[in-house]
């Protein structure tokens, strides 16, 4: 199988089949972290570039971290100290960069939709690393990973989602991913953090935290993106937390096993107790574990390559 995309701009426009077969490339991928040189020749010669107009921790070191891994040369684009600042449009930085011949360009943007335009004007893959209130496909692929191998599937699950849904891509990607794949997706938040329409999606909307959690496999918490806040969504940070923070209290509603996901930062005693994001049932490390070998699929599969002899 070949993957039959330029672009990864979004989990809505991936089949099934596109999913598991990413999935499937990452997982071979996982070893080559495990070695004491953690590099293979695979992507040797190609070029690949993060545009980066927000701020990023995970998603940008791992995703260098995987071009390297991938012996592709690799720049980093910081927009503060780029012609961004003297007025350059995005498309203009977009045609100069294709000007120098790169093979991919990783780029994320407060704008939805940014990734997207770059994709219809640029002969190289485009991968969108997280787009305004839109999509973060590759945190979904590294999600879907990470409770692939807890759960040993991804259908016939309950993925209860928590937290600020309306600034939340993370959620709209997981929702796409993991009702694509046959779970069902309950979402919970307060009501001035819920966007309409979420039902069009696939997911499930309920009122109340322990209804969100009660029998559910994983339990994935989101945080208050207070920078995207332009007006007043809640009354306190204590209020939020006593209502909507997941505490050891709440983990005897879920399944016994049921496993604790966050796609970080983590705002400690907010959304999450020290206790439930440090405690056995967490696999919020496993997912930035996950987060490399879902990016080296990724910038495999957009250079050519299918799942045949890919860790070397």
């Amino acid at each position: 199988m070949a993957f039959q995309h330029k672009d990864l701009l979004g989990i809505a426009e991936l089949s099934p089949p596109d999913i598991e077969f990413i999935l499937d490339t990452a997982a071979s991928f996982k070893e080559v972290s495990t070695r004491a040189i953690k590099k293979v020749p695979t992507l040797r010669g190609k070029t690949v570039i993060t545009l980066f107009y927000e701020p990023s921790t995970r998603t940008r070191t791992s995703f260098e971290i995987a071009a390297k891994r991938l012996s592709a040369d690799t720049v980093n684009l910081t927009v503060a100290a780029s012609s961004v600042v003297k007025g350059e449009t995005l498309l203009d930085t977009a045609n100069n960069l294709m000007a120098m011949a790169p093979d991919i360009i990783i780029i994320r943007h407060s704008a939805s939709g940014a990734p997207h335009l770059l994709a219809r004007h640029l002969r190289c893959s485009v991968v969108n690393a997280g787009d305004g209130l839109h999509e973060h496909p590759t945190q979904a692929l590294l999600d879907l990973l990470t409770v692939r191998e807890a759960k040993g599937r991804l259908d016939s699950l309950k993925i209860a989602i928590i937290g600020d849904i309306a600034h939340s891509r993370v959620a709209r990607s997981n929702i796409h991913g993991f009702t694509k794949l046959g779970s069902r997706v309950v979402v919970c938040a307060p009501r001035t953090m819920l966007p309409p329409h979420l039902e069009d999606l696939g997911a499930e909307v309920v009122g109340s935290l322990p209804e969100a959690v009660a029998d559910a496999d994983v339990i994935m918490m989101l945080r208050l993106q207070l920078e995207r806040m332009g007006q007043m969504y809640l009354a306190t940070l204590r209020e939020y937390s006593r209502y909507f923070g997941l505490g050891p209290q709440h983990l005897e509603l879920a399944k016994p096993d049921a496993v604790i996901m966050h796609p970080g930062p983590l705002n400690r005693g907010v959304e999450i107790s020290p206790e439930v994001a440090d405690g056995a049932q967490s696999v919020i490390l496993e997912q930035v574990t996950n987060g490399v070998a879902v990016r080296m699929a990724v910038l495999y599969l957009l250079s050519g390559g299918d799942q045949g002899g890919t860790a070397h």
